[in-house]
């Protein structure tokens, strides 16, 4: 709460040194009737409601002008609001599924569940954006399309699994997939993320065409290649023994993904560890800001008739008694 006009509450000041100059006078004030006996009065009897409430009338008066002088303040409550302009930006990740995201070298997880989760991650720390999903291996499909249900789109990405699709490597399907779900976006800034730890071997659409159908449409595209350098665990299924574990050698076409990032005005990173996927998905967050302007105000209601009805009544009141009950003689 807030007085629109302060200063007018000084006049609060006055109230002390006045209410000790009529309570002096009040004792100093002798009789304006003189009687020769009170003793008639005394037969009378006294009205102690009445003698008492006489004290009282100044204090009412009192209270009727503090609440006058603080109608006139004009308390006012605020309401503060924010009017949020964003500017957001669309943008799909295209996540690799085939069966070599099985390879256990980001111990104790495969390469998909690390995957999965950092790319949760930098989904919780959007704001304003739409986001979705492709997902590919030997043939890509949208996992989710754009969306701004944040809830939604972390729980399709969460029941991504290796076998959706038949295996192979399809760099270039899920890419055009991905151009084809922002080809209609009206943003600004429009922006693919694509995940992969191998060599495009699959698809009717190769990885440089999809890149340039990107630049075409203004889609910058960052590309991450996931994988330790040489070998890496990778769980084989023994009808004898069960399951074992061999070792598998990671290729990644980098010079392909750092083609495709250079043709679109993207950057190519690669990611050894969870740590360093993190930091990447860090740094592309930190680049593909979303522009936001921020607008705010603050409306003020009146409260001055909490102080002004509650006064005008006591004072109707303090007229009545006045004249009535109250009466005085001179």
């Amino acid at each position: 709460m807030r007085f629109a006009y302060p200063l007018t509450l000084i006049f609060l000041l006055l109230f002390p040194p006045l209410i000790r100059l009529f309570w002096l006078k009040s004792r100093k004030r002798g009789g304006s009737v003189l009687f020769s006996s009170l003793l008639l009065l005394r037969e009378r009897g006294e009205n102690r409601f009445l003698s008492s409430f006489y004290g009282t009338m100044l204090g009412l008066r009192f209270v009727i002008l503090a609440l006058l002088i603080l109608a006139m303040a004009r308390p006012q409550s605020g309401l503060s609001a924010a009017e949020i302009t964003a500017e957001g930006i669309d943008m799909m990740m295209a996540l690799d599924i085939s069966g070599s995201m099985k390879a256990l070298d980001f111990q104790p997880h495969d390469r998909l569940k690390v995957a999965k989760e950092e790319a949760s991650r930098f989904v919780d720390g959007r704001q304003h954006d739409r986001i979705g999903l492709v997902v590919f291996s030997k043939e890509s499909f949208t996992q989710c399309p754009l969306t701004s249900d944040y809830g939604m789109l972390l729980k399709l990405l969460d029941r991504v699994q290796i076998g959706m699709i038949e295996d192979g490597t399809a760099i270039g399907m899920g890419l055009a997939t991905s151009v084809n779900r922002l080809r209609a976006s009206e943003a600004k800034s429009k922006v693919i993320i694509l995940l992969t730890d191998g060599v495009n071997n699959a698809g009717k659409i190769d990885p440089l065409t999809a890149a340039k159908l990107a630049q075409t449409m203004k889609i910058r595209v960052y590309t991450i290649g996931i994988g330790k350098q040489g070998t890496a665990p990778y769980p084989v299924d023994d009808p004898v023994f069960g399951t074992r574990y061999v070792q598998m050698e990671t290729q990644i076409d980098e010079d392909v993904l750092q083609q495709i990032a250079q043709l679109t005005g993207g950057r190519y990173f690669r990611a050894k560890d969870k740590d360093s996927l993190r930091k990447i998905y860090q740094e592309i967050d930190a680049l593909e800001k979303s522009k936001v302007s921020v607008k705010n105000w603050t409306e003020y209601r009146e409260l001055f008739p909490v102080f002004a009805i509650p006064a005008l009544i006591l004072l109707v009141l303090e007229i009545v008694l006045q004249q009535t009950r109250m009466r005085k003689l001179p």
